[in-house]
């Protein structure tokens, strides 16, 4: 048992801030070719562990984040949803994305929509964000049916330009959708 404070709950899942315990299944979650399917590659541990880290410095700066989410009946860490603020450049930044990943085992249950769905409502309730987006490789169908899900509106396209273009064939990875929740 976790003993965790949650800072979002839904019906099944707590979203709460990271602890310890979450590093090494979040790395062994960003090896698997499953989960990052839709990323340029696949985290090493050290990376996933520096990615955490820059998880946290962000809560600190923002005082929100991506939280850790975990399964209520069994305090399993299952993966991450939230908001964070992209580093890259593009007409539609600076600006909030909410996003998710989870680890695969807990896929295909409805999770993603039902934590970012309440990641959303505390978005706009709680923090008053004027806009939220979030974004994905154009071939990542899963992820857009729950942009969909959760309310957000396509707002056009982009190619994404932290992802390196490719001679021939282009990375697929590169031209990207962007949805969007005007909240004002």
């Amino acid at each position: 048992m976790s003993g965790s404070t949650f800072i979002i709950e839904t019906e099944r899942l707590g979203l709460r801030l990271w602890q310890d315990t979450d590093v090494i299944p979040f790395a062994i979650m960003n090896q698997k070719d499953t989960v990052m399917k839709y990323f340029t590659n696949k985290l090493t541990s050290e990376q996933s562990a520096s990615f955490i880290e820059k998880i946290k410095k962000h809560f600190d700066e923002k005082g929100y984040g991506l939280w850790a989410v975990e399964l209520k009946v069994t305090h399993e860490f299952i993966g991450f949803i939230g908001f964070y603020t992209p580093e890259f450049k593009a007409y539609f930044t600076p600006c909030v994305e909410i996003g998710w990943r989870l680890d695969d085992q807990f896929w295909h249950k409805g999770y993603a929509t039902e934590g970012a769905k309440a990641v959303l409502a505390y978005g706009v309730d709680v923090l008053k964000l004027s806009e939220i987006v979030s974004f994905t490789s154009e071939i990542n169908s899963p992820s857009i049916k729950v942009m969909k899900k959760i309310g957000l509106k396509k707002e056009g396209l982009f190619e994404h330009p932290g992802i390196k273009q490719g001679i021939k064939p282009e990375n697929p990875l590169r031209p990207h959708v962007l949805y969007k929740l005007q909240t004002q």
